[in-house]
């Protein structure tokens, strides 16, 4: 019988599901859920909080040279459930001069195109008596890590055991990368340069990651000095207007950081690419607003994540329950990590941190800023008239795209659903003028509970379960208040970015995940990139392999993606905003497929199709080490990620 890699490598599979591990039954998954005291997302009320609209972050001070902030991780307690339920200990960014901006999801950084950007970023996690915290979650501490505990010089290695260690209770880690921004390598948040909080540290570890040092320096050769505890990065949004969005990169922890709150949207706006002021819906939030207030853009972080009966969140401590139910033996006893979970789809839709969420709208128009925030989970997004039709569900109002990650479609596009993939943004119109005062909208995901592998609803994959991550939020219609001068999105005109040059040279990876070398009854124990050789040679590789992909500085190359796993993946490629090319089946002659309507615009993350090869263009302009991976976190976290070197 032929294997999955020669099957994917002759063409004979697409992108369909057919490959993908079952997921736990319903009985075995409700008996784990009930043992380990988990809250059953169908029991979670929904619809009864209103949708929580992030504020602007405020500045520390702005001047002819830009804007400065100071922003902390901190932890705090936030009321995610409906009200009468339990509060949920969270992380989140905020103002550290101003208490009481601390959120999950954070406040929006607003920037101008070609106005500096200066964020002191601080980790503030640290408890009332200035001890490091531990992390909320089960840090498996056998993959290659950040690893704290290895200490000054051994510190990002993976560690050796005799015996299956507990979870890591040590100080976290974090540095922020703000995902899509074009910044120099020092303020891009590179893996290894994390940094533990400015607090008394257990003995021998070290304070910061192996590339800290490297940062720093290069960074204060043209701004201020970093601290204990704190780095300060440099943005010169010398790019076009744009939906970007801010998070934690540290290396083989990015998964839990973000799953624990810390993320924020990061808005460019302004230049010479952007729509004359009063084109579309508005005003955004700004950072005073008084109560009351009314925003027509609005931005909108949807994540799924699951919570113990206590309000705690859950995140699985072993792959035993929801992914293949191998329960041993772990390291060093065989190659499977204890704790790491190859995906986690968690059973709750939060959105801008509340469950299932209300938002009332008058019968106009909205620009929505829609994020992926989820950790392994894709979206397909409908406005349906019912939460709880059977899918497919008919679309009522269509989504009118105008622009993705990096900025602006080439023309609008009228969408009856929308895919977005783990860490993918969407800008969007919502038309709802005419809509009687009353009438109930619901938006709703068709993408399955299973890692999506592209294919047709209903043959390839299953919808979301209806009853639960079937479900993101409900619009209530009220009465109109004031004239909507906005322009309709189909008379829109944009102004995109002009096409790159034409490619000079091209980089052939792979993205794979491979077997345990010694186990049969345990499902991937690593994702895995690597390079394609033009006679066809595979060669997966790991993080701390040496740099293979080195674009020239300034030229247009053509990256070809291959996926050789049985789901998509999400390929965020860090510094630049891409143009995505072509898809097409291996093997298979016929002309590729071209980009979607929906990826005309630059990008910085594209969903990669199980047995394709993806193409998209770049240019990177500026020297220096950078990364791409995987978007699922999960496999970004163990070895699906690899260094870029910018000559």
């Amino acid at each position: 019988m032929p294997s999955r890699r020669q099957l994917l490598s002759t063409g004979v599979l697409s992108g369909a599901a057919m490959l993908i591990p079952a997921p736990a039954s319903a009985a075995r998954a409700a008996a784990a859920a009930l043992a380990a005291g988990r809250l059953d997302g169908s029991r979670i009320h929904k619809y009864k909080v209103r949708l929580p609209i992030p504020a602007a972050m405020p500045t520390v001070s702005a001047d002819g040279k830009g804007d400065r902030y100071a922003i902390a991780v901190r932890q705090f307690r936030q009321q995610i459930l409906p009200p009468g339920m339990p509060q949920t200990t969270v992380w989140g960014y905020g103002s550290a001069s101003h208490a009481n901006t601390f959120g999950y999801p954070a406040r929006t950084i607003e920037a101008r195109a070609d106005r500096p950007v200066e964020v002191t970023w601080i980790n503030g996690l640290i408890d009332a008596k200035g001890r490091a915290r531990p992390h909320l979650l089960p840090v498996d501490p056998t993959l290659h890590w950040a690893n704290p505990a290895g200490g000054a010089g051994h510190q990002d290695m993976p560690a050796h055991f005799t015996a299956t260690p507990p979870r890591y209770t040590g100080p976290v880690p974090i540095v922020t990368h703000v995902h899509g921004a074009h910044a120099a390598e020092e303020a891009d948040g590179y893996p290894t340069a994390w940094y533990l909080p400015d607090a008394k540290l257990p003995r021998g570890f070290a304070a910061h990651g192996s590339d800290f040092a490297a940062m720093r320096d290069k960074a204060q050769e043209h701004g201020p000095r970093w601290k204990p505890g704190q780095a300060v990065f440099r943005y010169d949004n010398d790019q076009a207007p744009g939906t970007l969005w801010y998070h934690d990169h540290a290396l083989g922890i990015t998964r839990l950081n973000v799953y624990a709150g810390p993320v924020g949207f990061y808005l460019i706006r302004g230049g010479e690419q952007d729509l004359p002021e009063g084109t579309l819906p508005g005003p955004a939030p700004g950072p005073d607003d008084p109560a009351g207030t009314r925003h027509y853009e609005i931005p909108i972080c949807i994540q799924d994540r699951s919570f113990n009966t206590d309000g705690s969140l859950y995140y699985p401590d072993s792959r035993s329950q929801f992914h293949d139910a191998f329960a041993g033996p772990y390291v060093p006893a065989s190659d499977i990590a204890p704790i790491w979970n190859p995906a986690y789809l968690a059973d709750t839709i939060v959105v801008n941190g509340r469950t299932w969420p209300q938002l009332t709208v008058e019968p106009r128009r909205y620009r929505l800023r829609l994020l992926n925030g989820s950790n392994s989970r894709s979206l397909i997004l409908k406005i349906a008239s019912s939460a709880t039709a059977p899918r497919p569900a008919s679309a009522v109002v269509p989504f009118w795209q105008i622009g993705s990650d990096g900025g602006w479609l080439r023309e609008p596009v009228k969408l009856e659903q929308l895919l977005l993939g783990p860490g993918e943004r969407a800008d969007v119109i919502v038309d709802l003028t005419g809509l009687a005062e009353g009438t109930e909208l619901f938006v709703i995901n068709e993408a399955p509970d299973v890692p999506y592998a592209a294919g047709v609803l209903g043959t390839d994959y299953q919808a979301a379960n209806v009853a639960t991550t079937g479900q993101v939020m409900k619009l209530l219609v009220i009465p109109l208040r004031g004239k909507d001068t906005s322009v309709p999105p189909e008379h829109l005109t944009l102004p995109a970015a002009p096409p790159l040059p034409e490619s000079a040279a091209s980089w052939r990876v792979l993205l794979d995940e491979l077997p345990s070398a010694s186990l049969t009854n345990v499902n991937h124990r690593v994702a895995t990139l690597g390079t394609v050789a033009p006679d066809r040679t595979q060669t997966p590789l790991r993080w701390h392999d040496a740099p293979t992909e080195k674009p020239v500085l300034g030229r247009s190359e053509t990256w070809e993606i291959l996926n050789f796993t049985d789901h998509s993946h999400t390929v965020h490629l860090h510094q630049v905003q891409f143009e995505v090319v072509s898809r097409q089946p291996f093997g298979i002659p016929p002309k590729p497929r071209p980009a979607e309507a929906w990826e005309s615009g630059r990008k910085d993350t594209v969903l990669a199709h199980s047995g394709e090869v993806t193409r998209v263009k770049a240019v990177f302009d500026r020297p220096g080490r950078y990364v791409w991976h995987c978007h699922m976190l999960e496999h970004e976290d163990n070895e699906m990620m690899r260094p870029i070197l910018v000559a």
